[in-house]
């Protein structure tokens, strides 16, 4: 594993899920999540402290209710190619979603992107929970529960089959003798499946780190079985040492059923960071920030997204919560929408109180002093909690003083790098680069018809 706390940075331009008005703050462009120029400078800033990865969150549907970031921003491949032509080392993270994605086009997409990046792609797969996206695909409805996970799992598997057709030495390019391929280094994927059937080969070479990078978010069972069997990486969310301890066990838990090193899975939170010359100053501004973030009509709005965005303003606010409604989320966010009608319920909370407690401010455990939020980071590094954090982007001169004040204090400690020692995204976290399934085969099996052919 690393020796060091991996950190990422979450770009969302103008605002996120939450954050109707982040945009508001002068030190944020009005069309940050449209301006190349503005992930160029984030994505410099982060590579000159050498973070290990910017990650580029999406969905694909929206609502005049979506936040601001999810209105109008860049297609996250196309984002990440233009970031890996102003950047050198850090890497390059993006989401792509396996309900709505071919894995012949997804597998060739990343594996371009290793390539253009020399070595620092990563994926980060996810089933899509906005039901919506079904209607921009030409889909009557959204794939079921079991449906979406199962079609994850088989769509990792065939990409990582496209990413194994060529051989790392498939292509001599020998002008002396003219010999441009060498055919036996090349291989069909025929695949069938429950999901998909793929003839291949893929036609692009085999990319600098053998697969991009393979991370997962998901919070639930399936998910958390899909990320425990298939991922290099888990992004989750940061909400208390003791709980990430337990989601940290559980997945490694799963990763060993599943014949997998458990201590080969990266868990890395997501981590608002908020730094203060004193730890009051520190709440004082993280208030600060979360009382511009939205108001009570734009959360009681998004209250909608996790239940196939259905509309909880047609409903009284004083009256109790609708627990009905969780019908609307079983092809959306199921398991986030599940917790929170149950809170409801075991509570007995008003539509009102719902949306109040949701939207009300809560506390960041990376909040206080530089040397406050490197102790906590410490503390959580330390006890298994995370491998690393994710850093949201929020405000962009707050994101300056974790670099400039709390990364200083952990490289001191031995903690955190003062530069990049490898050029790939895996190198950074410490992975393997994985072998070639025919090459491994070779060593061990005789060659019998031309490999093009094999099954």
């Amino acid at each position: 594993m690393t020796r060091h706390i991996v950190f990422g940075a979450i770009l969302t331009g103008t605002g996120g899920p939450g954050e109707h008005n982040r945009w508001l703050d002068p030190e944020i462009p009005g069309d940050a999540s449209v301006d190349i120029d503005w992930y160029i400078a984030q994505a410099q800033l982060a590579e000159s402290a050498a973070l290990d990865l910017v990650f580029i969150v999406d969905s694909q549907f929206i609502t005049p209710d979506s936040p601001p970031h999810y209105l109008s921003r860049l297609e996250p491949l196309t984002l990440l190619s233009a970031l890996a032509a102003r950047t050198k080392r850090i890497g390059l993270v993006g989401t792509a979603t396996t309900s709505y994605n071919a894995p012949y086009n997804l597998a060739r997409r990343f594996s371009s992107l290793d390539h253009i990046s020399r070595g620092r792609a990563g994926w980060n797969v996810v089933t899509s929970g906005d039901g919506g996206t079904a209607g921009n695909y030409g889909l009557d409805e959204h794939y079921d529960y079991a449906t979406r996970y199962s079609r994850a799992a088989e769509h990792i598997e065939v990409a990582r089959k496209l990413w194994d057709s060529y051989e790392d030495d498939a292509f001599p390019r020998d002008r002396e003798s003219g010999r441009f391929l060498d055919p036996a280094r090349l291989h069909r994927t025929d695949h069938r499946g429950e999901h998909f059937s793929i003839v291949g080969p893929l036609n692009i070479e085999r990319s600098p780190q053998g697969h991009p990078v393979v991370f997962q978010a998901g919070d639930s069972a399936p998910g958390r079985d899909l990320g425990a069997r298939h991922a290099d990486g888990i992004f989750t969310h940061a909400s208390t040492i003791a709980a990430n301890q337990e989601f940290a066990r559980d997945i490694r838990t799963r990763a060993a059923a599943f014949g997998r090193d458990p201590e080969s899975i990266l868990i890395l939170p997501g981590a608002r960071i908020v730094v203060g010359d004193t730890d009051e100053q520190a709440r004082e501004i993280e208030l600060a920030q979360h009382r511009l973030s939205n108001t009570f009509e734009q959360a009681l709005a998004e209250l909608g997204r996790p239940f196939g965005w259905h509309d909880f303003r047609q409903y009284d606010l004083d009256a109790p919560f609708p627990a009905e409604t969780l019908a609307f989320a079983e092809r959306s966010f199921k398991t986030q929408a599940a917790q929170i009608v149950d809170r409801a319920v075991s509570e007995a909370l008003t539509l009102r109180q719902v949306v109040e407690q949701l939207s009300q401010p809560r506390r960041s455990p990376f909040v206080g002093s530089a040397e406050t939020v490197a102790n906590v980071l410490e503390e959580w590094f330390r006890a298994g909690a995370a491998d690393g954090f994710n850093i949201y982007v929020s405000a962009p001169s707050q994101f300056r003083r974790f670099l400039d004040e709390v990364l200083p204090i952990l490289r001191s400690r031995g903690l955190a790098r003062d530069g990049y020692e490898g050029t790939t995204l895996r190198e950074h976290l410490g992975l393997v680069r994985p072998e070639n399934v025919h090459t491994a085969r070779r060593g061990t099996e005789p060659l019998g018809v031309p490999a093009l052919l094999d099954a």
